[in-house]
């Protein structure tokens, strides 16, 4: 049995809903630490089933740093309403940051790199996580970087 203050823990530190918790902490016998793993990994499975749908709202990010290197970034995301959501709107500015610090060519190389908040995770770790937590589709669409001199 897993009690309530584990799954408000595993909630907290995740972001995920009370049932995906409880359901983590159940397949992991209760370890937290395990019960994150299984939550990332349902994150993947859950973008691998949202990909085909339509990403049709989102914002556009500017972003510039130290009056020399800006972005503009284009994510898209289902509804409106995630575009207006705390954590979508974080996530694309993190996304920005990403891209004026570690200047990647392309989205798909930008996937690839390790997050600058946590060189553990990949930024495609981190949007499968996003989209799993969120419960939308997320497309990285495109971006432009610039930067003095170049």
């Amino acid at each position: 049995m897993v009690s309530t203050k584990d799954i408000q823990k595993l909630r907290t530190e995740s972001g995920f809903g009370i049932i995906e918790c409880k359901n983590a902490l159940e397949k992991s016998k209760g370890d937290i630490k395990k019960a994150i793993e299984v939550l990332k990994k349902s994150g993947k499975m859950k973008a691998a089933k949202k990909a085909d749908r339509a990403t049709e709202q989102g914002l556009v990010e500017c972003y510039v740093h130290d009056s020399r290197i800006g972005v503009l970034l284009e994510v898209n995301c289902e509804t409106d309403f995630v575009a207006r959501n705390d954590e979508f709107k974080d996530f694309v500015h993190d996304l920005a940051m990403q891209i004026a610090s570690m200047n990647p060519k392309d989205v798909l190389a930008l996937k690839k790199q390790a997050y600058i908040k946590d060189m553990d995770v990949t930024v495609e770790d981190l949007l499968n996580e996003k989209i799993g937590k969120i419960g939308e589709n997320i497309q990285i669409k495109r971006f432009t970087r610039y930067e003095l001199g170049e």
